[in-house]
């Protein structure tokens, strides 16, 4: 059966590959694998989005990111997405923004809703979404354990990596956050447990321009960089494998719920192990003293890195093989379309 799928992206993140955000590289993911099996993939996205399928963008991409933005790019989404269902033959919608509820596509085309970020950050009536024939599911069973009572959520679909695109290196003298600049994403703390444990930190990531987000760099980060603690920007796919393997550790001092970490599963794809706080599901990820090491603090984070070398890389390799592989996500996904695609009625549109 062949499927013409149609991705709707977070309306104010383009969905590229140097894109900080798991929701986009997950996105992404899927695209490339629809067009290389023979489907059709269609994305809806901000400009400067670029995917292997047909690209349908709904709007500019913003230099300032405020609720005026948001509310127009959600307007746009919305009016690109029922133009598409009419010149396109979708079989399927699969949504991945935590604001999916605001641009929900008419009533009868079947649509999928990946819950990418920690439940309790989408409005309790998005997650008891009354549309028919919509669906929804996490990305890890730990995200799905927070579920609300009376939440109807299909069985969740962990996310995977491209293990062989990445290569073991020899260990340089660096740890690595790689990410998102942002407060919940603790920046601020992998740069003092680094500092306590006397190694120097390399941040790679996006700033994205929330007046809060850039707020926190200028005022938590920028002051602390250093010719030890460098800030190298967004990494591209090339230069993300590249640092991930040389890296003596990564650093994840996540003060949220994560739902997954695509970010600690390519490190151990890499054969570096992720030092990281006990959050969500980082706790499912890493394996305490094998492939890794879950801390409560930034004392403790320091302490770990100074043992990160006692982590063999063969064997957090061979973990992310057996435990993540991208072939079995993307093979649920498309087990899940087809089936979707047959218990829904056709599609009616407004």
């Amino acid at each position: 059966m062949r499927l013409n799928v149609l991705h709707v992206a977070y309306p104010l993140a383009p969905v590229a590959a140097e894109t900080s955000g798991g929701a986009e590289q997950v996105l992404l993911q899927i695209d490339r694998a629809l067009m290389k099996r023979g489907h059709k993939s269609y994305v809806v996205a901000c400009a400067g989005s670029r995917v292997a399928g047909r690209l349908i963008v709904a709007a500019p991409f913003r230099l300032r990111l405020d609720e005026k933005a948001k509310r127009e790019a959600q307007a746009a989404h919305d009016a690109v997405i029922r133009t598409a269902l009419r010149r396109f033959p979708v079989d399927l919608v699969h949504m991945h923004g935590i604001d999916f509820h605001a641009y929900l596509p008419p009533a009868g085309v079947p649509t999928l809703v990946s819950l990418h970020l920690p439940l309790s950050w989408y409005p309790p009536d998005a997650l008891a979404c009354n549309r028919p024939g919509t669906w929804l599911h996490c990305v890890s069973q730990a995200q799905h354990r927070t579920a609300p009572l009376g939440a109807d959520l299909l069985a969740p679909i962990e996310n995977g990596v491209d293990v062989e695109s990445f290569v073991l290196r020899r260990k340089r003298n660096f740890a690595l956050f790689l990410g998102r600049i942002c407060p919940e994403k603790g920046v601020h703390l992998a740069i003092e447990a680094a500092e306590r444990a006397g190694l120097p930190l390399l941040i790679a990531g996006q700033v994205f321009e929330y007046p809060e987000h850039r707020d926190y760099f200028e005022h938590a980060v920028a002051p602390k960089l250093s010719r030890s603690c460098r800030f190298i920007g967004a990494a591209g796919p090339s230069a993300k494998r590249r640092l991930l393997a040389q890296a003596q550790c990564v650093l994840i001092p996540s003060l949220a719920e994560e739902t997954s970490s695509l970010v600690a599963r390519e490190a151990l794809a890499a054969g570096t192990p992720v030092v990281a706080f006990r959050r969500g599901a980082l706790a499912e990820t890493i394996e305490h003293g094998r492939t890794g090491f879950l801390v409560e603090d930034a004392a403790e984070m320091a302490s770990a890195i100074s043992h990160a070398s006692s982590i063999d890389p063969e064997f957090c390799r061979a973990e992310a093989r057996r435990r993540f592989p991208l072939s079995r996500t993307i093979d649920k996904y498309f087990t899940l379309y087809r089936s979707l695609t047959r218990i829904a009625a056709p599609p009616v549109f407004a």
